[in-house]
């Protein structure tokens, strides 16, 4: 991972890494306290900050992926582009174009906000629980991805006719439908009529 001045701080000088927490929020998006990730997912989950990203291609479709099978939560299912939790202190923004840059080694060649949601999803399969204040973030990608195997397994462009058949036959994370939902406005107004979003 590289070193940028938000995760300079969670790496300790011996190398070994920090752990990571999370901003605990609100019902109103403020910043009440810090929790260990782990911690804030255990049942009945605790109220923090996250992110989730939309990236399309220039003929409208959807980047989606597949989460590595290594990951604690929601391993090797579908999922939007990206999805994460700023760093105390760090603005969603950043930490959106931070991890997708981690994650899937590109660079948004745009990304506007798009709202925020608040959910409550369980995770059948783990017992954990996202409790997330989400902040939506839509945009466009016009290089190849390269993602980091540890944290995603494949990537693939769909059209919503194409989301719509894989999203009936795979595992897709539990927040994902809430997520784009909630997006849908801000990624028609990005990809048009025409995309069919």
């Amino acid at each position: 991972m590289p070193i940028t001045p938000a995760t300079a701080t969670h790496s300790s000088s011996n190398g070994a890494a920090d752990a990571i927490l999370l901003e605990l929020v609100d019902e109103d998006g403020v910043t009440i306290g810090t929790a260990e990730k782990l911690s804030a997912h255990q049942p009945p989950g605790r109220l923090h900050r996250a992110f989730s990203v939309f990236l399309f291609d220039e003929r409208g479709r959807l980047l989606l992926q597949q989460r590595a099978l290594g990951k604690y939560h929601s391993p090797g299912v579908w999922s939007n582009t990206c999805c994460g939790h700023p760093y105390p202190g760090e603005a969603p923004f950043a930490a959106a174009a931070r991890r997708t840059f981690e994650e899937l080694g590109v660079s948004p060649s745009l990304l506007a906000e798009a709202g925020t949601v608040r959910y409550n999803h369980p995770d059948p399969a783990s017992g954990l629980v996202e409790q997330e204040y989400n902040h939506l973030f839509v945009g466009l990608v016009q290089a190849a991805p390269r993602p980091d195997p540890e944290e995603v397994a494949e990537t693939v462009f769909v059209t919503p006719a194409e989301l719509a058949e894989r999203h009936a036959r795979d595992t897709f994370s539990a927040w994902f439908m809430t997520v784009l939902d909630a997006a849908r406005p801000a990624v028609r107004e990005l990809t048009g009529p025409s995309a069919g979003w």
